[in-house]
């Protein structure tokens, strides 16, 4: 299966802040960029499925607006991690303690006992293999850790500690397309 992965534009939101699950809006014109250039890579008619998250649907939108033979569904497996306690705050305020706690148990660790890393790649990879049930390719509109997630499902790797995290990211507005 060709899977499509594309990030939304960037959030207005400061630098540094923690806003996984946070339902926060992208840069309009930013997001009208990513779908001009969205629109000329993606083949005619691939199914699209979009994070709920409005900084997602935005980008679902402008691109349907462009062709709207990418008619697209909202997939809630397709959300960010839910950092629970962590969302809205700045990275440099959560203490070293909690970042000790989350590195101790990398996948099963429950942000203020929301999402783990474990529960993140599982309902990613159940989207996957829905996705690649459908047919020969699909765009997702999605976040970060989404793709990241993608990634090590894809290698087959389960990362037990923090330092097997991706760190590279597709740029805000940018996408990428992968086989498997």
């Amino acid at each position: 299966m060709k899977l499509w992965l594309a990030r939304h534009a960037r959030t207005r939101v400061g630098e540094g802040i923690c806003y996984g699950a946070s339902d926060l809006p992208a840069d309009a014109a930013a997001t009208q960029a990513a779908a001009q250039v969205l629109a000329g890579a993606v083949p005619q008619g691939t199914p699209v499925r979009s994070s709920p998250l409005q900084r997602c649907t935005a980008l679902a939108d402008a691109l349907f607006a462009l062709r709207p033979d990418l008619a697209w569904q909202a997939d809630a497996r397709l959300a960010e991690m839910d950092f629970g306690s962590w969302e809205g705050r700045p990275w440099a305020d959560v203490g070293e303690d909690e970042f000790a706690r989350w590195n101790a148990n990398f996948l099963d660790y429950r942000f203020g006992g929301r999402e783990s890393v474990r529960a993140l790649l599982d309902r990613v990879e159940a989207a996957r293999q829905d996705s690649a049930r459908a047919g020969a390719q699909a765009l997702w509109i999605t976040h970060a850790g989404v793709i990241r997630a993608v990634d090590l499902l894809v290698r087959g790797e389960l990362p037990v500690q923090a330092a097997q995290w991706p760190r590279e990211a597709v740029a805000f507005g940018g996408w990428r397309c992968l086989d498997g």
